[in-house]
């Protein structure tokens, strides 16, 4: 038996969580991916998956494996790319994750211009506030905000954010503007979900807790609210900054307007040489930049 059978099926299975499901994904019986991982289990001498009526798991030492298998069938997709020549032509499924409010604004009208210059491509595009694993869910590439956590990962700069704090004009004819950071406490504050607001004072980063009466998890609803003349609010400048051209919310504290973040492209070890996304990286960096 080759060290190689059995191997695509195991994968298949532990990503797909069923024998069933893993059949259709390789375009194989159900009992020929059985027999297979049966055959690779008996030669491995290790119980690689739990298996009951309703579910298929991963045993611990399944785990372990798996991690090891997919690192070499990504190596090996790699491979078969270099000899198809898609160095120069990114063509196959891309799957890309971005945050909500700037993937709709920002991303996805550049990834859609770049599938209609590489018709080839098939894009799979995931909007969400949530930091998924990207190895575990398969993602090549996440566009990430503001600092970054994961050094595990290879990223790339792409452009940069502003933060502004604002308020619509009749909330400040009512209420007045701040004229630092600490006068903040005597205002209603919309919050999203840190609880503290970031400046910057000769040159020192600093962060105010604030307080108020609204606290959302979305950005839109928070610029609703400020819109709507409920209190100051402290977003990035893709949600404000027409508003604030359009004179329907007015910029506050501007002196202590914190140091610009980073707007990150995100992706795993082994895409970094894959035409797909180093191209798209590419052409993002030179749209948003």
């Amino acid at each position: 038996m080759s060290n190689w059978e059995g191997v695509s099926e195991f994968v298949a299975v532990a990503e797909q969580g069923s024998f069933t499901l893993a059949s259709q994904q390789l375009g194989i019986s159900t009992a020929q991916v059985s027999r297979q991982v049966t055959a690779l289990e008996k030669r491995l001498a290790t119980k690689l998956f739990y298996r009951t009526t309703r579910k298929v798991s991963l045993t611990e030492a399944g785990e372990v494996y798996y991690q090891h298998c997919r690192q070499v069938l990504d190596g090996l997709e790699e491979a078969e790319r270099a000899l198809s020549h898609l160095q120069s032509t990114p063509r196959g499924k891309l799957k890309i994750t971005a945050p909500t409010t700037y993937g709709e604004s920002k991303i996805t009208p550049l990834l859609n211009n770049f599938m209609i210059r590489y018709p080839e491509l098939e894009v799979h595009c995931r909007l969400s506030n949530q930091k998924v694993d990207l190895v575990e869910a398969g993602f090549d590439l996440a566009i990430r905000l503001g600092q970054l956590e994961d050094s595990s990962m290879m990223a790339k700069r792409l452009a940069t954010r502003k933060l502004h704090v604002c308020a619509a004009p009749e909330y400040i004819n009512k209420y007045g503007e701040p004229d630092n950071p600490e006068q903040l406490a005597e205002y209603n504050c919309l919050q999203g979900n840190l609880g503290y607001w970031r400046f910057a004072d000769n040159g020192l980063e600093k962060n105010v807790r604030v307080t108020g009466s609204l606290h959302c998890n979305s950005g839109q609803v928070l610029l609703d609210a400020a819109l709507k003349g409920l209190g100051l609010v402290q977003l990035p400048d893709y949600y404000v900054q027409r508003f604030m051209e359009q004179g329907l919310l007015k910029e506050l504290l501007i002196k202590y307007q914190p140091a610009d973040e980073g707007i990150w492209a995100l992706y795993p070890h082994n895409r970094h040489l894959s035409p797909k996304v180093r191209v798209l990286v590419d052409y993002l960096s030179e749209k948003l930049g």
